[in-house]
């Protein structure tokens, strides 16, 4: 059942008010649209078109998601995906390594994982079937049920989070407290006096009101928030800078506080199993493609939409006030021309923005904005192991990695799959699949950052920080281990320049981005956003946020079109009750000009 007329629900099921009490002049000009833009909203609705055919330009999750939605109700729907359809999500086939009649060995442009507050994605999953499932490709998810942060130079590991065994004492204020001391002063080494004020902070910003994180928190970086720079190197490596870079491949000089913080709130509350959709933590049982992106494509055929791959949309003809057409480049070079009575840019902001041209601009100058948003590289590196390796059943961080990696080993999750009898050449029995965050630090055995190294130096720098993380633990990973390697295609290295180039890169959310990123319906009658740059609950570029974007496009096609079909779905983050008495204290507290009652910070 969807959720009309704006009403959404939040992950505990609950419906979240539409209004925010009355705030300070900064934060209303931020939550609450100009009686002008809405003005024009209203009159784009009104030239808006009822047809029922609609251009997805871009097959990632933005584009499937809105395809899903669209026609499921009723319209008539084809995508253009300019290189494979799935995006960042997909996995990709590595080239010759198939034999026996094996598949080839999974590569990926990164690992996947679905934390417990993920719903919009879940939701998609269960409507997706997949044989043998009852509940579709949502069963191929499987719990990682621990992780671990892996330390170098003989520091002790530690293990992340884990499930809260009484989570309504958790739940409170004091508890909360109590259980983030815990983790962060005795688990990650911090010393006690910062892993104290560090949760003061996270405290001073869970117990702020709404108009207070987009009036100040939205404008302070987390590195400020956090006081990184009068404290200790290990404070600064760990928590601000192992929370944003290795987490959600955000800079904590540049990552937005009101983004970082509404992260960090959504993962204790996930870790608590508060509004969760299921487990924690959640890896695919097989490579991403097998598990859920081939069953999507093939279930969305069956219903009628229509891919066309290997189209590059270019431009955006306007005429009358309105997208008269677009226009798409195949592999070839031959260009051709869409026309539709609906139009949805689901592509990446980098190439969403070609699309913005000043006649465009002229119908929506808003759009402006988007040459603000930035982008960062994120990318993943696969090892092929011809020995096993126990780590963790899991996601492991190496925290001192410069390079800021993140990784897993998949095979264990693999139940009804075997490397050696399914993959590659027969000697292969896993994968060590790991995420580069951080590509402009200088890494240990070359000295330079990741931009400015060879597909080769990429890889022999990320393997040597890895070993140099194992190395004291007595599980070592030694040369002896390495069968093969795959560095995301994405990263291409460029001789005549001396450094790498990405065709893939990441948005991240950066200071005071929040009013420049658009909503998913523009002032062009016809025309929509979907992509995890738009506006989204989620607040950061994810599946997650991807797919709450689409869905969002389709609820304004649905309202422009005066259709009947039921509206969308959508959720909102879970908002922990216990709080909202101090977020209506703060709430008079920021209409006076003071700060939230707990803020200590010098």
């Amino acid at each position: 059942m969807g959720v009309r007329m704006g009403q959404e629900r939040d992950a505990g099921g609950l419906t979240r008010r539409e209004t925010l009490a009355a705030g300070g002049a900064v934060a209303a000009s931020v939550l609450v649209p100009d009686v002008a833009s809405a003005a024009k909203r209203k009159k784009a609705r009104r030239r808006a078109t009822s047809g029922r055919d609609v251009a997805i330009l871009g097959g990632g999750m933005a584009g499937l998601a809105a395809a899903h939605e669209l026609i499921e109700r009723g319209f008539r729907v084809t995508v253009y995906e300019r290189k494979a359809l799935g995006g960042k999500a997909r996995s990709i086939g590595v080239a010759g390594t198939a034999t026996g009649g094996r598949r080839p060995l999974p590569g990926e442009h990164g690992f996947r994982f679905f934390p417990g507050f993920y719903h919009h994605v879940p939701d998609s999953m269960r409507r997706t079937p997949f044989p043998g499932n009852p509940n579709g490709v949502h069963d191929n998810m499987v719990d990682a049920m621990e992780s671990r942060s892996a330390r170098s130079n003989g520091r002790a590991d530690a293990q992340l989070f884990g499930i809260v065994p009484d989570p309504g004492e958790a739940g409170r204020p004091g508890g909360m407290q109590r259980l983030l001391v815990e983790e962060v002063a005795k688990q990650q080494g911090i010393p006690p006096h910062e892993a104290e004020f560090f949760v003061n902070r996270v405290m001073v910003f869970v117990t702020s009101c709404d108009e207070r994180r987009y009036g100040q928190w939205e404008k302070t970086s987390w590195w400020d928030f956090v006081g990184a720079e009068t404290r200790s190197e290990e404070y600064q490596r760990v928590i601000a800078r192992g929370l944003t870079r290795s987490l959600v491949a955000a800079k904590e000089r540049l990552a937005s506080t009101r983004t970082i913080g509404n992260m960090a709130e959504a993962f204790v509350m996930n870790f608590q199993n508060r509004g969760n959709d299921g487990a924690p933590d959640r890896v695919l049982n097989a490579p991403t493609n097998e598990a859920w992106i081939d069953p999507w494509i093939i279930h969305l055929e069956k219903l009628g939409v229509k891919f066309v791959v290997g189209q590059t949309a270019e431009a955006l003809d306007v005429r009358r006030g309105r997208i008269d057409s677009a226009r798409v480049r195949d592999r070839r070079g031959k260009r051709r021309t869409v026309e539709a009575d609906w139009f949805v840019s689901a592509m990446p902001v980098e190439r969403a923005r070609g699309l913005i041209s000043r006649r465009v601009l002229a119908l929506d100058p808003s759009l402006e904005g988007l040459d603000d948003l930035q982008v960062d590289w994120m990318n993943g590196i696969q090892f092929y192991l011809k020995k096993p390796l126990s780590l963790v059943k899991g996601h492991i961080t190496f925290v001192d990695a410069p390079w800021a990696l993140t990784a897993l080993t998949q095979g264990q999750f693999w139940a009804d799959r075997q490397f050696t009898r399914d993959y590659g050449d027969g000697t292969v029995v896993d994968c060590l699949s790991v995420d580069v965050s951080d590509w402009d630090t200088p890494g240990i055995l070359y000295g330079k950052p990741a931009k400015r190294c060879t597909r080769e130096e990429v890889k022999n720098e990320v393997w040597a920080q890895i070993k140099d993380h194992l190395k004291d633990t007595g599980e070592g990973l030694g040369d002896d281990h390495l069968h093969s390697w795959f560095l995301d295609p994405a990263i291409a290295w460029s001789k005549r320049v001396g450094m790498n180039t990405n065709d893939e890169p990441l948005l991240v959310n950066t200071v005071d981005s929040w009013t420049k990123r658009p909503t998913a319906g523009t002032e062009i009658p016809n025309l929509l956003l979907a992509g995890d740059y738009v506006q989204t609950d989620i607040d950061l570029a994810t599946m997650e946020g991807a797919n709450e974007s689409g869905r969002e496009a389709v609820n304004e096609i649905l309202r422009r079109s005066g259709s009947k079909a039921e509206p969308v779905t959508k959720y909102r983050l879970y908002d922990p009750p216990e709080f909202e008495a101090a977020k209506r204290v703060d709430a008079e507290l920021w209409k006076a000009g003071r700060p939230n009652a707990l803020d200590r910070h010098p």
